[in-house]
């Protein structure tokens, strides 16, 4: 950690006494918040909690025994660091297993290929799939192809390799074809569904991820090449090379259950008013889930603790909540997604949920505060920048509607988001692979995350502002 990160308090201090009080964020508060955010850069439970996480468990596939175990220890690490209403509340879940697999070039230039199943996707027949590849380079040009040209092949899509941008937006284009890609791929006959991996590295280490049911039921094999074996197929495709692939699989699904682990730290006057702070315990068999979600959850329950750790209650209750099966499609609504279990649970609580925020980008440093509409110019907003500026985050005139996939559900029910925007630059170098393990975290930057996260979560915590009631603001926009 750098000696400047830990040096900001005076600094901070200074601001505080210079800047004009806040509606709601008077300069007690301000400075309350400052020292809760030192106090974090000095000390955290954030890495005992993720290194705990993945070396105990491993990866923790939705559904898996290694998921429901980890719940429990998560539950008994959330009692013994002051949590209190500590729950597991279960629901039901189609789980996946992905067995055994391999890909291959056969016949002319035949060669081994690195893929991996993707989520969900079934297992191939006994002996595996073996059949010539029609290749797309987008999703559109697979959604217009005929039939003919589609059926008893294998359908490879590559839309060209993942852009590693700040922000993660190279991602939503390519999930699509993930998603979706099979469930077109089969409505025209294909016998089996091959991607490029939705990722940003050129490793050769596939990145999985679900695919999508269709009225309930699944698709076809679908697999991801990891990037080189991608470039390999596409080059020789180039040179109009046959290309013929056998395809095998043994994956199925099973009934089982995932759960969602919630724990408060209730509020001193305003108990019922509720902050969620979200990340998902489950992750993919591949690696260990360090950096999605371990990390998500280390900085959370860090965060609260330090908040708890001060030594003064806020007004309202911090509920962090670690989430059960973010990471695989369901056949139906009534099983899977502990997002919506959680949403659909509330009822007539909900209007007491004041906001949520969600940590699902890794654990590489936050650079900005988006906060909900009509946040923006305003005292809440001032009053935060002053805390969070020092440690290298900047308040974002972008409004926070999203949330992520844990806490979304929330915003039908009238629940507005805050953002803490990461750094995602490396984040799809590892998102989903073999390298999602422990090493990958950096210490400092997993620290810096903490402290944004427990000074903005007092000031929230410690306020009367209404995010709720918010209407856009005509402010000048911050940077």
């Amino acid at each position: 950690m750098s000696l400047r990160l830990l040096s900001v308090s005076a600094f901070a201090l200074g601001l505080v006494a210079l800047a004009p009080q806040a509606s709601a964020q008077d300069a007690a508060t301000v400075e309350r918040a400052v020292a809760i955010r030192d106090a974090a850069l000095t000390s955290n439970i954030a890495l005992d909690y993720v290194t705990q996480l993945t070396t105990r468990f491993g990866a923790r596939p939705a559904g898996s025994k290694s998921e429901q175990d980890a719940a429990a220890w998560a539950a008994d690490y959330l009692r013994a660091h002051g949590f209190q209403n500590v729950r597991v509340e279960q629901f039901p879940l189609v789980g996946w297993e992905r067995g055994e697999g391999s890909a291959a070039i056969v016949g002319k230039n035949a060669q081994a290929l690195v893929a991996a199943a993707l989520g969900h996707s079934p297992a191939t027949p006994r002996g595996g799939i073996e059949a010539d590849v029609v290749r797309f380079s987008s999703f559109e040009d697979l959604q217009a192809a005929p039939d003919a040209a589609v059926r008893g092949k294998i359908v490879y899509v590559d839309l060209g390799q993942m852009h590693a941008m700040q922000d993660g937006s190279g991602y939503g284009p390519q999930t699509r074809v993930r998603g979706a890609g099979p469930g077109v791929a089969a409505a025209k006959g294909a016998a089996a569904f091959v991607m490029r991996s939705v990722g940003s590295d050129e490793d050769r280490m596939p990145h999985t991820g679900t695919t999508r049911y269709v009225d309930g039921k699944p698709t076809i094999p679908s697999f991801a090449l990891s990037a080189p074996d991608a470039d390999q197929v596409s080059r020789l495709i180039a040179l109009g090379e046959p290309m013929r692939m056998r395809l095998t699989s043994t994956a199925h699904t099973y009934v089982t259950h995932s759960q969602n682990v919630i724990g408060d730290l209730p509020g001193a006057t305003r108990p019922d008013e509720v902050i969620v702070l979200g990340s998902h315990m489950d992750s993919w068999d591949l690696g260990t889930g360090a950096i999605d979600d371990g990390a998500g959850g280390a900085i959370t329950v860090a965060a609260a603790k330090a908040i708890a750790d001060s030594g003064r209650r806020p007004a309202r209750t911090i509920r962090v909540i670690f989430y059960g099966s973010e990471e695989v499609a369901q056949p139906t609504p009534e099983t899977g997604n502990g997002g919506g279990v959680y949403a659909r649970a509330l009822g007539a609580a909900a209007e007491k949920h004041i906001i949520a925020g969600e940590s699902d980008f890794g654990a590489d440093r936050v650079y900005a505060l988006r906060l909900p509409a009509g946040a923006q110019g305003s005292d809440f907003q001032k009053a935060a920048t002053r805390v969070l500026y020092p440690i290298g985050v900047l308040a974002s005139d972008r409004v926070e509607t999203d949330g992520g996939v844990d806490i979304g559900p929330l915003g039908p029910l009238g629940v507005p988001f805050f953002g803490l925007a990461q750094d995602g630059t490396r984040y799809f170098d590892l998102h989903h692979t073999a390298n999602d393990t422990l090493d990958k975290i950096d210490p400092a930057q997993l620290t810096q995350n903490v402290a944004a996260w427990a000074g903005l979560v007092w000031l929230i915590a410690d306020s009367d502002v209404d995010f709720r009631a918010m209407r856009p603001a005509a402010a000048t926009p911050t940077h």
